[in-house]
């Protein structure tokens, strides 16, 4: 077995234009059809994952769970996710990108359906936790899929850009919301919430006869076919590839457990807090998700114009800013509104140079395993944040909670940037 060293044969690509869509311009065939497919593949993973903090106040009042556990189911389906993303890049590295793209998003599909038709808070809990797998391997797969097929000088744009698809699922998970609860009673919209999850089967039908392996991982495997050097699992925790994973887990774990501090707790927020209706909250939401499919797009520009590190020192401060300010202060809701746009913003759009950075940080060897290992594990942890938030809001104010997890998050998220090296423009090679 050997071991790659992160810090051997770093060549970096001259990033001559800046603007946001010249990647698109530049994208031939092949690469256009990978881009929309790993586009809609997060635009559902999206609506897939923010369908349960929409219905969580349904199935508290229906089947009469308290906060804490409500918020369990949550951190269960995040924690899957961390050992699916994990196993997923693994995968990944040793079948290819699209066949374990194609896996994981039947998977997570199938148990979204399972989820609507459960009887009771247990069986949902191992449903969320099945799904859970699936969903942290389709991020897995695709974030690699997406580094690999784009050129380095474009590479932060489009897959920040490729990153922009969540908010859109979040928006048609919102919308979706408001429509079932105004037609149907709230007993039976929210099983039809996670139906409409199981929407993303559909996009495996267009992979399979559209997207490509990229070269780069199939020269890859091919070499190690051939030597019989196969990666092994823990290879991520050896020599000087390890520090990198220390550091890429901690600053996953800390945008993360901010991310899911405020996004997976502000319905609930609005509604208990602000004294507002779910259907009166969607607009409040669909502010909240403006903010953030323009946070992702500027992040994914700002990734190639200053660099990832930048981008993330940057967002890491201001979304502790705004979440202060949403909290603490006591706002109006006409203001309250008006502030879930920097919000969104701040609290999303740092996650455009999360896959492109990861991509470029590991050998193609190792990418699947390190990218999955590091993503994941910090959702895992950050996965404890939304369990966390609910169990204190026993004590305190669910405002004050959501403050106090999101701010030390941002903060963690903050040191380990600082700590890690910037790798723009960095040219992949099939070692």
């Amino acid at each position: 077995m050997t071991t790659a060293d992160p810090n051997q044969r770093i060549e970096r690509a001259e990033i001559e234009d800046t603007s946001l869509l010249a990647f698109y311009r530049d994208m031939n065939m092949p690469e256009r059809r990978t881009f929309w497919a790993c586009a809609a593949g997060w635009a559902l993973d999206g609506m897939d994952f923010m369908i349960y903090p929409l219905v969580i106040g349904t199935i508290i009042a229906l089947w009469k769970v308290d906060a804490a556990s409500a918020g369990l189911a949550g951190t269960v389906t995040l924690l899957a996710s961390a050992i699916g993303g994990w196993l997923g890049g693994y995968l990944s590295d040793h079948i290819g990108r699209v066949r374990t793209l194609q896996i994981t998003i039947i998977w997570f599909s199938f148990f979204s359906l399972v989820c609507a038709v459960v009887q009771n808070f247990d069986q949902l809990l191992i449903a969320r936790a099945l799904l859970g797998l699936g969903f942290g391997g389709e991020w897995a797969a695709g974030a690699v899929l997406m580094g690999e097929a784009i050129r380095p000088q474009y590479r932060g744009r489009a897959v920040g850009s490729v990153q922009s698809g969540w908010a859109v699922g979040w928006g048609l998970a919102v919308l979706s919301q408001a429509i079932l609860f105004s037609a149907l009673p709230a007993e039976s919209a929210w099983r039809w919430m996670f139906v409409i999850g199981a929407l993303p089967a559909l996009l495996v039908f267009y992979i399979r006869r559209s997207v490509t392996e990229p070269e780069i991982s199939a020269q890859a495997r091919a070499k190690q076919a051939a030597s019989g050097d196969r990666p092994a699992l823990w290879e991520i925790f050896s020599g000087p590839i390890l520090k990198t994973t220390i550091l890429a887990s901690l600053m996953a774990t800390g945008c993360q457990g901010g991310y899911y501090a405020v996004t997976f707790w502000v319905p609930q927020f609005l509604t208990k807090e602000r004294h507002l209706s779910i259907v009166g909250s969607t607009g409040y939401l669909a502010t909240l998700i403006i903010g953030s499919f323009i946070g992702y797009l500027v992040g994914a520009w700002l990734a190639d114009r200053i660099g990832r590190r930048n981008l993330f020192l940057i967002f890491s401060i201001g979304a502790m800013a705004v979440v202060l300010l949403y909290t603490q202060l006591p706002l109006t809701n006409e203001i309250l509104w008006v502030l879930g746009f920097p919000l969104g913003f701040f609290a999303s759009g740092y996650f455009s140079g999360i896959g492109a950075f990861l991509t470029e940080l590991y050998p193609t060897r190792l990418r699947g395993s390190g990218q999955g290992f590091c993503y994941n594990f910090g959702r895992g942890i950050g996965a404890l944040f939304p369990f966390l938030v609910g169990a204190l809001s026993a004590t305190t104010s669910l405002a004050n909670a959501i403050a106090i997890f999101a701010v030390v998050a941002y903060a963690v998220f903050f040191i380990a940037a600082f700590a890690l090296p910037e790798t723009r423009g960095r040219v992949l090679h099939a070692d």
